[in-house]
């Protein structure tokens, strides 16, 4: 090995080496404050001026990282946010952990790696170790780094290293986070995974080594397109339970005793977050240009974009049972986050369906005791209201989209105002007016008759 290597594999043993994250989110700010703690120097990039401002002032934006952590990883010393790219010059190995959105033709937006590599390529030292950490398609190590700065002269293994290990952080998750979830981990060459197996032991409980980047970004494309399917498949079976007149969820908790062979997913009013909504498409887009067309993730991507609608024409048949339509009813929307305890809107169903309200003539709000504003299409900022029960009592109908445990599902249920369950958070209440879906309205009259009766 030459002697590059061998200077940054020592640097590393002795936690010498100036680690860097470029992208201070949901990814790079755990990971930035993690490695801290395990004893290295960090520089953190981002572009957004007041993330860093955040920063130095021990403000935490990102719910898995309290403020009193960041407090104490930026008293360290070690900890280096900045927005200037020209520190690059000075960091040893570098986690880039930038957005890999969808456009709006749903193809990959790989735009935010590319800028990252464009500053690599004007601020590198040789010896640099990078690793990609945003999910992306099974190539884009290779595409978009690798032979980015081969061309320029740079020899992979020799003159720089490379490596792709797919992030795996699930918001508010208390199990858990960056130290204790295993780590998938493929290089460009031996020696480069060498390095990033050393360098993420480190800070990480345990490694998984695989021969190459692209098993490691097809891995973390399995991962979410299994969920994504799944997910699929129990929310086609809600609506088909619906129409049956059976409750869906009864089902499931009656299959999941089966201690082998059944793994039991949930419905809802369809798939939040940066991962399950894109990451399939990723997949799709590349198996296309080797003209294989998935059926599964295209089938599984339709069924779960069309639940928001589902939604929208429960909430018609329900109103239709008290002699109301959408159009100008009193909606609230009860939880805007795409998953409970958390601010995170990406990619939320919620906003579809706050839309989908909107568009059908409903006078539509929403409360959110995370999530206390956003944007809607429009541009236009939209602000929770406040959690007051006189006022909640109302409105014409209550939907719960984000089942928040801090929410007083009793006291809600209390009100007699009609709420569409899209979560099975109100599964302790019998109540008439509590609707879910994957259960008929038409089944929940039976069971109301039957009481009286």
């Amino acid at each position: 090995m030459n002697q590059k290597y061998e200077q940054l594999l020592n640097a590393i043993e002795d936690k010498k080496a100036v680690l860097g994250v470029v992208g201070l989110g949901y990814v790079g700010l755990p990971l930035a404050v993690e490695m801290v703690k395990q004893g290295f120097t960090v520089i953190g990039i981002d572009v957004d001026p007041s993330k860093i401002e955040q920063i130095y002032h021990g403000e935490s934006y990102i719910s898995d990282i309290t403020s009193e952590d960041l407090k104490a990883c930026v008293a360290t010393g070690r900890f280096k946010p900045t927005t200037d790219y020209s520190m690059i010059s000075v960091i040893d190995a570098l986690s880039i952990c930038v957005p890999t959105p969808l456009s709006e033709n749903q193809d990959p937006d790989t735009s935010y790696i590319t800028s990252v590599v464009d500053q690599i390529k004007l601020h590198m030292k040789k010896g640099l170790l990078i690793t990609l950490e945003s999910t992306t398609y099974p190539g884009t190590t290779e595409e978009l780094i690798q032979d980015k700065l081969e061309a320029l002269g740079y020899r992979v293994g020799e003159d720089f290293f490379l490596c792709f290990s797919p992030e795996r952080v699930d918001p508010s998750n208390t199990r858990f986070n960056t130290f204790n979830t295993p780590k998938v981990i493929g290089g460009t060459t031996e020696a480069c995974l060498t390095l990033g197996t050393a360098l993420y032991s480190k800070y990480v409980e345990k490694v998984v080594p695989v021969s190459t980047p692209k098993v490691a970004e097809m891995s973390k494309l399995l991962e979410n397109t299994f969920r994504s399917v799944n997910i699929a498949f129990i929310n086609e079976m809600a609506m088909m339970c619906d129409r049956m007149g059976i409750d869906i969820w009864e089902v499931i908790d009656a299959a999941a005793t089966k201690p082998f062979g059944f793994m039991p997913f949930y419905p809802g009013p369809g798939i939040g977050g940066h991962c399950i909504p894109l990451d399939p498409m990723y997949l799709s887009w590349k198996a296309k240009g080797f003209r294989f067309y998935s059926k599964f993730i295209e089938l599984a991507q339709s069924t779960n974009d069309n639940m928001p609608y589902y939604v929208i024409s429960k909430t018609s048949t329900i109103l239709n049972e008290y002699a109301k339509s959408i159009k100008k009813s009193n909606i609230l929307v009860l939880g805007m986050a795409y998953k409970p305890d958390i601010s995170d809107l990406r990619e939320s169903p919620g906003l579809e369906v706050y839309e989908l309200y909107k568009e059908s003539g409903a006078n539509v709000e929403y409360y959110d005791p995370y999530a206390v504003s956003f944007r809607d299409k429009n541009g236009e900022t939209v602000h929770s209201v406040a959690y007051d029960l006189a006022k909640f009592k109302t409105y014409d109908c209550i939907v719960l989209i984000t089942n928040h445990s801090g929410l007083d599902y009793g006291e809600i249920a209390s009100l007699g105002v009609p709420i569409v369950d899209t979560r099975n958070a109100f599964r302790s209440f019998n109540e008439p007016h509590i609707y879910k879906i994957g259960h008929s309205v038409q089944h929940l009259q039976e069971l109301e008759m039957a009481l009286i009766g």
